[in-house]
Parts: C-alpha cells; sequence; structure tokens
C-alpha cells in the first residue's frame, strides 16, 4: 500500500469514527473496539492518527455498524405535509464525505474531468465527489453573469412550476471531450438533470454517468431507460 493510500484510509477511519460519535458514546465506542476514551478521543478530533495495522482492525470491527443509506435516512426530516429538508444530510461533513469516497470508488477509471451540477443544493455534493476524483467542479446557473461573454443554455419546463427555467454554463467550463459526472443531491421530475446532460453534449463533451443523492419517485429509472451510462440514487423516497 502505497503512503498515500494509507494516509487516506486511516482519514476514512476518522471520519468513520466521527460519524459514529452522533450516535454512540465513547463509552460505547470503547467496548466496540476495545480502545481507551482517551485514545478514541484523540482520533475523533484528530490530534493522532492510527496506525496502518491498527486502522485495518479497527475498520473491520465497526463495518457492522455504518450504513450509509440508513444514516441518510434517519437525517432526512419530513414536516406534516410529507415535504423533507435533507439540510441535516448536506451539512454533516463527515457523511458527505464518506458518500463521495463511495460514488467515486465506481468512477475512478473513468478518468473524470469535470463533474457537473446545478446551482445550489447539488454543490455540496458535488464538492465532496470532486474532490475525491481529483476532478474539477463546475455549475449551471438559474442566471447569466456579468463578466462571461458566452454561455452554453438550455430551456426546460419543470412541472412543478409549468414555466420556461434556463440553465446557463460558461462555455470556459467545459471543452470538448472532456469526461462529465452528473450529480445532484435530489431528483423529482428529471428536467433539471436532462438539461444537464444538454449542457454536456452542447459543449461535445461526454457524460459518464450520473448520481443523486436521493431520487423521488422513478425518475431514476426513466434516466436509466434514456441513456447508456450508469444512472442511479443512493436512497429512493
Amino acid at each position: 500500500m502505497s503512503q498515500l493510500k494509507a494516509v487516506q484510509e486511516k482519514l476514512r477511519l476518522i471520519r468513520i469514527l466521527r460519524l459514529l460519535k452522533k450516535s454512540y458514546t465513547y463509552e460505547e465506542l470503547s467496548r466496540i473496539t476495545g480502545l481507551p476514551i482517551t485514545v478514541l478521543n484523540r482520533y475523533v478530533r484528530g490530534k493522532v492518527l492510527p496506525s496502518s495495522e491498527r486502522t485495518k482492525e479497527l475498520m473491520e470491527l465497526l463495518a457492522p455498524y455504518i450504513n450509509i443509506e440508513e444514516e441518510v435516512r434517519k437525517r432526512i426530516k419530513f414536516d406534516e405535509r410529507g415535504f423533507f429538508d435533507n439540510m441535516p444530510v448536506l451539512s454533516d461533513t463527515a457523511l458527505m464525505s464518506l458518500i463521495a469516497e463511495e460514488v467515486a470508488s465506481k468512477y475512478m477509471d473513468k478518468d473524470i474531468d469535470k463533474v457537473l451540477t446545478a446551482e445550489t443544493d447539488g454543490i455540496v455534493l458535488g464538492t465532496h465527489i470532486a474532490r475525491e476524483l481529483g476532478a474539477d467542479l463546475i455549475y449551471a446557473k438559474k442566471k447569466k453573469e456579468v463578466g462571461v461573454e458566452k454561455f452554453y443554455e438550455v430551456n426546460y419546463v419543470p412541472s412543478a412550476s409549468g414555466s420556461v427555467m434556463t440553465l446557463y454554463l460558461p462555455h470556459w467550463a467545459l471543452k470538448k471531450g472532456e469526461t462529465v459526472l452528473i450529480v445532484d443531491d435530489v431528483i423529482r421530475s428529471g428536467e433539471t438533470q436532462r438539461a444537464l446532460v444538454e449542457l454536456v453534449h452542447q459543449a461535445g463533451a461526454k457524460p459518464v454517468g450520473m448520481f443523486f443523492l436521493i431520487s423521488v419517485g422513478d425518475e431514476v429509472e426513466k434516466l436509466k431507460g434514456e441513456h447508456p451510462f450508469p444512472v442511479e440514487s443512493l436512497i429512493k423516497l
């Protein structure tokens, strides 16, 4: 194992411990791992890194206690009308990093150049995934900004609004031949995500996958039937 890989594994363990600390006390984690509370506290706070051997041991011990999908589900807040708030998910940096690692592992062999999303909520997820892939994050906006001369642009009609919307992406952000992973935090009707695919095609770039944190309804299945690349979501509501 390379030094970089070893450090990445240690940092992953720390993220897992930080995530578990939100559900378990130090006393409970101590019983699970067999480590003193003081040692666990130093790991969680990032004061020290465990050895490679201990990292491997702890990863095996903690694996049964980590379920990323369940962690996401229990953080989603619903109101009395059935609308949900996913901010508790997006704001949990340890959880988002673990999700990004899982997604990135599926696309490491695709040599992703850009991760594309739409403003604004998709930016958090896109940033984490782009970092793991070593790619740049770009995002389409709903308004043209002063200072940008040329845009790719797509008009679409969100079913919930009944009005024409437009997404704009600066020409400099995407070049012909680049490989693109499209991500978003939530997919409901699919119009925004189809508009993102169209922006990629306008630039002469190549979409190689789509990932969504949360899907509502059957839009992911519909998109799978429309495109030759992988389309998936972490959870479905």
